[in-house]
């Protein structure tokens, strides 16, 4: 949307001499500058705000970082309004009580909607924040009246997406630490304790035992192009995040990653799981299916089934049947595909797809759990191994050196 006014960001102090910062809605710098003389403050520095772009990994970071603290605000606003409190009044309370970026971000739809934007304009003004189903949402909401029931609803969907999101991370965490301690413990013996041990070793015997030649060479190699090594893995993982970026590697790695044992029907059950609470969502809230499920493709991450339901969108606005355009992709489970048709059918797309979305959630729990059961005992093993294999490597000479002084 096109607004009559910008968005500036000002430092200045206030008669109390207590710096503050902010932004404020105007149509010219001198007009905010005025505004804010008017208000008490000083001006020191004032600018056109600009959100970060979204190219470079810090500012993906903080977008992500900003959308789950707005899945947590979303609650506290929809509580204040329900609660009778005024809009400028409940987004004030927001931007107060947050931090960083996202507080700038709700000063900014603030004083959008002061300037006379609606909530729905003001939010699309930061697409890296607020998606379009939250816009859509929120403008649903603001034109029938019931903006307050909408907001609980978005922050029931936010804080369930989040808690999916919190299972997998919670179940992939221990494993994570085993790997990334057992990868530094592993370099440390091999650079620091065991060159100098095994140099000495080899000199008191004449057949080096193949363990220990082993662990020698590896050590030699650290330790002589530990630089050049690091420097290749650093680019080499550059490379592979920069691939996976780019829309075609992108695609490939979902591709991959939907064909993982155990990791695949987890990220496939969370994807439509997803899919499935934005389309009850938002037809609930009278959105019709083809916009709830053209919204639930922009929001969901895994290209494959993002590409399935854009294809499947087409399909629907020609007149084929939504069971059928969902079938013809290779993704979509069948159950999930049988639950839009049965939905469609019986007039209960909504309280199915809630269902579906509940089933899916229960099953990645489980499937969560077996996946750090499985990858626990497996990672300790494997530490096991090669610290027993680092031992057995340095004990091997010892005996070999003790049999030649006896």
């Amino acid at each position: 949307p096109a607004f009559a006014m910008a968005v500036f960001a000002y430092s200045g102090r206030t008669a109390d001499r207590g710096v503050v910062r902010g932004t404020v809605a105007a149509d010219t710098p001198r007009q905010a500058r005025d505004q804010l003389r008017s208000e008490g403050v000083r001006v020191q520095r004032i600018s056109e705000y600009r959100q970060s772009g979204g190219s470079s990994l810090l500012a993906s970071l903080a977008a992500r970082r900003g959308r789950a603290q707005w899945a947590h605000a979303v609650h506290e606003l929809a509580m204040l309004l329900h609660a009778g409190t005024p809009m400028l009044e409940a987004l004030d309370t927001l931007a107060g009580q947050s931090r960083g970026g996202f507080r700038d971000a709700m000063l900014g739809v603030r004083d959008r909607v002061a300037a006379g934007s609606s909530l729905a304009e003001s939010l699309a003004e930061r697409p890296d924040l607020f998606d379009e189903a939250t816009v859509t949402l929120v403008e649903v909401g603001e034109s029938a009246g019931t903006l307050d029931d909408v907001l609980a609803q978005l922050a029931e969907f936010k804080q369930r997406m989040m808690q999916v999101k919190n299972q997998v991370a919670t179940a992939l965490m221990y494993p994570a630490f085993l790997v990334v301690f057992g990868t530094a413990a592993a370099l440390f013996l091999m650079t620091s304790v065991l060159p100098p041990l095994l140099e000495n070793l080899s000199e008191s015997i004449e057949t080096i035992p193949w363990p220990t030649r082993v662990v020698k060479a590896a050590s030699d190699l650290l330790t002589q192009y530990g630089g050049w090594l690091l420097l290749a893995s650093v680019v080499g993982f550059g490379l592979t995040v920069a691939a996976i970026r780019s829309p075609r590697g992108r695609l490939a790695f979902d591709r991959l990653v939907l064909r993982l044992p155990l990791v695949g029907p987890i990220a496939l059950r969370q994807a439509v799981s997803r899919v499935a609470m934005i389309v009850s969502t938002l037809s609930k809230s009278g959105v019709v299916l083809t916009r709830a499920l053209e919204l639930a493709a922009k929001s969901t991450e895994n290209r494959v089934l993002r590409g399935e339901l854009d294809a499947a969108v087409e399909r629907i606005a020609a007149g084929e049947d939504v069971s059928a355009a969902l079938a013809r992709g290779e993704a979509f489970p069948p159950l999930a595909v049988r639950v839009f048709a049965v939905g469609q059918e019986s007039g209960r797309l909504e309280e199915m797809l809630t269902r579906l979305a509940d089933d899916y959630e229960r099953q990645n729990a489980t499937l969560s759990a077996r996946l750090t059961a499985l990858l626990e005992p497996v990672l300790i093993l494997v530490l096991a191994g090669f610290v027993g294999f680092l031992l057995l490597a340095t004990i091997l000479p010892i005996l070999e050196a003790g049999n030649v002084v006896s």
